[in-house]
C-alpha cells in the first residue's frame, strides 16, 4: 500500500504542474488575465496562440494517460483509474497555484484514453458534433462529460466501480464549468472559430 500512497502522492504534484501557465509564459502571456482566464488548452491558444496551446493540450493528456497507464499496469483498471484522478485533481487544485487550476478536460481525457478508449471514442464523438453545431468548446466539454458515465453504463464496463469513478470526475468537471454555464444561459459564451 505504501508505493500507492508515494504514486498517489506524486501524481497529484504532477498534476500540479500548470503546463498551460509555463507555456504561455514563454510568449509573455498570463492567461489568467485574458480570455475566460482558464489555464486549460482552449484558453492558452486563444492567449498564447495555436502552437502553445496544442502544446498544453498534450501536455496535459499526458497528465492523465500517464499516471493511469502506470497505474493499470502495475495494480489494474481501478488504480489506474485512481492513479488518473489524483493527477486530474492536481489540474484542479494545483499546489503551485494556490489551488485554483484548470477545468480538467484534457487529463479526464488522457486518463479515458487508458482506462476507457471505448466508451471515451463514443463521447468524444458528443464532444465534436455539439462542437461543429454551437462553435463553444465548453458546451461540447459538457456534454462530453455528461455523456461518458452514460457510455460506461450502457456497455457495462468491467469493473463496475469505474462507473462511480466517472460519475465523480464527471461531477467535477461540470462544477468547473459552472461560469461557462452562466455564460452560455446568457448567451455570452464565446465561439471557438
Amino acid at each position: 500500500m505504501g508505493w500507492r500512497v508515494f504514486f498517489l502522492f506524486s501524481f497529484y504534484l504532477l498534476g500540479s504542474i500548470p503546463f498551460g501557465l509555463l507555456f504561455a509564459k514563454m510568449k509573455g502571456v498570463d492567461p489568467r488575465k485574458g480570455g475566460s482566464g482558464n489555464i486549460g488548452a482552449t484558453n492558452v491558444m486563444r492567449t498564447a496562440g495555436k502552437t502553445m496551446g496544442l502544446l498544453t493540450l498534450i501536455s496535459d493528456l499526458l497528465k492523465g494517460g500517464v499516471p493511469a497507464f502506470v497505474g493499470k499496469s502495475l495494480y489494474g483498471p481501478e488504480w489506474g483509474f485512481l492513479f488518473g484522478l489524483s493527477a486530474f485533481f492536481g489540474h484542479l487544485f494545483p499546489l503551485f497555484l494556490k489551488f485554483k487550476g484548470g477545468k480538467g478536460v484534457a487529463t479526464a481525457t488522457g486518463l479515458y484514453l487508458v482506462i476507457t478508449p471505448l466508451p471515451l471514442v463514443l463521447s468524444l464523438g458528443i464532444f465534436m458534433i455539439v462542437l461543429l453545431i454551437t462553435r463553444k468548446v465548453s458546451l461540447g466539454s459538457i456534454s462530453g462529460a455528461l455523456s461518458i458515465p452514460c457510455f460506461l453504463y450502457l456497455l457495462k464496463v468491467e469493473p463496475p466501480s469505474l462507473f462511480s469513478l466517472t460519475l465523480l470526475l464527471s461531477s467535477f468537471i461540470i462544477i468547473r464549468h459552472f461560469s461557462n454555464i452562466k455564460r452560455l444561459i446568457v448567451g455570452q459564451e464565446p465561439r471557438i472559430f
